[in-house]
């Protein structure tokens, strides 16, 4: 599979399915032709496009995932594959088995990695990592000192060059294309998840109750300046409006769909997160004692 993104956001189309490709039929327009097996996920974001029950079933079965969108363009849904691993039933009894030392192990590694990654954004950006990677080599496990909650209150103001910004998800403002971003990347995280036998819903440290992707969010959060950055760059470095139009969307996904070099070798998101779910399968399973959080930068 390779890992495409599409996002239907310009105006109305029809979906449908041939010799498992799908096929986007739009007024005026060739019609386009693609493998269901090249689609990682399909955002649908304007409110005319129709599609039937096999491009679902169709995306399904070839891995890929479907993101649902309500009026203000902003993901609400999502459709994963159900059964993505041989191992899956196995998986998933271990990974409700945890115990509570492992998962304040894991969850220590993932706060290290998640400040360490905003203070290494804003030193790419204004040179100042404004002692944000020192914090993050003095998380306990657990992240009982709350880590994570003082280095935000040090991290948005200074991203944002805004003494008074805190981060709102209900706010109409950047916090829209945040928003926006971090949807896209947990449906990335959510199908990496599931292709390693894992289930999306049993976290290691979010614990909301009406949350059906716990785990997602708990793996998200070391990518999370991925958007952050793009936001950043089209706001303030290029002076863009904070709306959420075509182009903005397009820079964001750009951000997500980008190549990566890890280890030496130039990978898709797509890529590095399936390593992170395995990796995390294999701590369930107990072949391992800590997930691989890969330290990466963009290739150029």
């Amino acid at each position: 599979m390779t890992d495409r993104l599409i996002d239907l956001a310009d105006g109305p189309a029809r979906l449908h399915v041939k010799l498992e490709r799908l096929i986007i039929d739009r007024e005026s327009i060739e019609p386009v032709s693609i493998p269901l097996t090249d689609i990682a996920a399909l955002v649908v974001s304007h409110p005319a496009v129709q599609y039937s029950q096999a491009v679902i079933a169709g995306l399904a079965a070839a891995g890929g995932i479907f993101v649902a969108c309500d009026g203000r363009h902003m993901p609400i849904g999502m459709l994963l594959p159900l059964s993505a691993h041989h191992l899956q039933a196995e998986r998933f009894a271990k990974q409700t088995e945890a115990s509570v030392p492992m998962r304040k192990r894991l969850w220590k590694q993932l706060v290290e990695a998640k400040v360490s990654a905003q203070g290494r954004l804003l030193k790419q950006l204004y040179e100042d990592d404004h002692g944000l990677i020192a914090m993050a080599a003095h998380v306990q496990s657990g992240d009982t000192g709350n880590t994570e909650a003082l280095a935000a209150r040090k991290y948005w103001p200074v991203l944002f060059r805004d003494p008074a910004f805190r981060r709102n998800p209900e706010a109409e403002d950047v916090n829209a294309l945040l928003n926006y971003g971090y949807a896209v990347l947990r449906a990335i995280v959510a199908r990496a998840i599931c292709a390693a036998g894992l289930h999306p819903s049993f976290g290691i440290h979010h614990h909301n109750r009406y949350d059906a992707f716990r785990l997602a969010d708990d793996l998200m959060e070391p990518f999370r300046p991925l958007v952050d950055g793009a936001v950043a760059r089209r706001v303030l470095l290029e002076g863009k409006p904070a709306t959420l139009d075509k182009e903005t969307k397009a820079a964001i996904i750009g951000a997500l769909t980008g190549r990566f070099i890890l280890d030496g070798e130039e990978r898709t998101l797509f890529d590095v997160f399936g390593r992170v779910a395995v990796s995390l399968a294999e701590v369930f399973m107990g072949k391992r004692q800590q997930f691989v959080l890969p330290d990466f930068t963009t290739s150029d």
